[in-house]
Parts: structure tokens; sequence; C-alpha cells
């Protein structure tokens, strides 16, 4: 991680969770943390618990990613102060449980415009922050096992939950591998990495996952893979990470 000492790195859904566990773990590593949610409140509180001197390195910015305008003042205030973004963690992401079949239609498309939009406008804003400064940085996204295989639902003869949040997580595994395509044919050396953890214990799984007996991760592991995935050398591209408990 020596390569990333005093860099920029943005993380979405910083205000809990993987967001905020990956925060910790980038702030131990010396790099200047920007941490964007919607709860400000949150990550103030997360920012009163560091040391000193990893508070001097965290900055809590308000940003609800599936709003272009809300990402656009975020990033143009992390450009303004602090001269760019180096790394990214996509790592923002909502869930709305029922059935795609009945749901209100707003419903869906909330989890849509933050899960897979929320993505594009964060990754346009950084990928142009690192090519406008020839600077060869990371993009990181949280994906998950849903976005590559979808399990038949827990018994009880009960209509699967998952909504539409595998098809977003369908589509972020092709975004992800698209924008693969596209930094290399722009003639950059930008990295993109996405993650796909397995059941983890985080505020949007439901309950009934949490205490449904499966193994289940914890956000910290999701951000070791995170790390890890910054770590390696600049000619090596980890193209997904799968993590299972």
């Amino acid at each position: 991680m020596e390569r990333w000492q005093n860099r920029v790195a943005a993380v979405t859904g910083a205000s809990s969770g993987i967001g905020a566990a990956t925060v910790k773990d980038l702030l131990k590593a010396n790099l200047i943390v920007v941490g964007l949610a919607r709860r400000l409140e949150r990550m103030e509180e997360l920012k009163a618990q560091l040391p000193a001197e990893q508070q001097k390195r965290f900055h809590a910015v308000a940003c609800d990613v599936s709003s272009q305008e809300s990402v656009d003042t975020a990033f143009d205030w992390i450009i303004k102060e602090l001269g760019g973004v180096d790394i990214l963690i996509n790592n923002a992401g909502i869930y709305a449980g029922g059935q795609v079949s009945t749901q209100d239609p707003v419903e869906l498309q909330k989890v849509l415009q933050t899960n897979v939009m929320g993505v594009v406008y964060c990754t346009q804003r950084a990928f142009k922050s690192m090519k406008e400064r020839n600077f060869d940085g990371h993009v990181v996204v949280v994906n998950s096992v849903l976005g590559h295989t979808i399990p038949m639902a827990l018994g009880n003869n009960q209509p699967p939950s998952l909504s539409i949040y595998p098809s977003s997580k369908y589509a972020v595994t092709a975004l992800s591998e698209v924008l693969r395509q596209e930094f290399k044919g722009l003639d950059t050396k930008i990295k993109i990495t996405s993650v796909s953890p397995g059941l983890t214990d985080t505020e949007i799984v439901p309950e009934q996952y949490k205490n449904s007996g499966l193994p289940i991760l914890k956000a910290e592991d999701i951000s070791s893979c995170i790390l890890f995935t910054l770590s390696t050398p600049p000619h090596m591209q980890v193209h997904e990470i799968t993590v299972a408990a």
C-alpha cells in the first residue's frame, strides 16, 4: 500500500457496514479518505471515534449517489479541496425486499438508480479526475454473489423476496467489465475490480437472512479484500474477487 500514501480515496456508503470498515482500513494505511453517504451524522460519529491523527485525514461529505447533482457537488468539493480522486470505492447500495411481479415500480427504480446509476455517476467523475491528471488510479465496485448466480428461495414454499436486487448486481457485473475494457481502450492504466461478497452482516441485510443459520461474513472481511486488491502492483489487475463464509 506504500504507493497510495497520502493519496485520496473516496468511499461511497461510508456511514455503516462495508463502507465504514473500508474507511477505517484505508485510514490505517495512511490514505486521505473522503466518506460519501446520505447520513452525514453517522460519518461524523465515526470520525469522532478515530484517533486524532486519522481524524485529520477523514472528510465526511453528504452525498446521495442516486442523484447526479449530489454526486457532482461532492466530487467538485473533493477536486477543489483535495486535488482529485485517486481511488474510488463504489460501495453504496440499497435493498428493497419483495417480488418484482407485484412491487411498486417506484421502489424498484430506486434500487436501480442507487445500485447501478450510482456506480456510473461516481465512476465517471473519478475516471475524469484520474485521466486529467494522467494518474493510474483504481476503481473498486462492491458487487455481490447475487450478481453472478441466484439461489432458490429459502423453504416454506414462499416466493423469493430478493426482488430486483440481483438484477441490479448482474448489471454491476457487466458494467465493471465494460468499464475495464473502456479504461484500457481509452489508453489508461486505471484498474477496476469487482468484489462480490456472499451473505454479510450489514444493515441492508434483512433479519430473516441473518437468522437463517447460513454462514455470514463480517464487513471487515470485505474491507480486507478491498485493501488486498489495492495493494497489488501496477502491472497486476484483479478482475473479480468472490468472498464466501
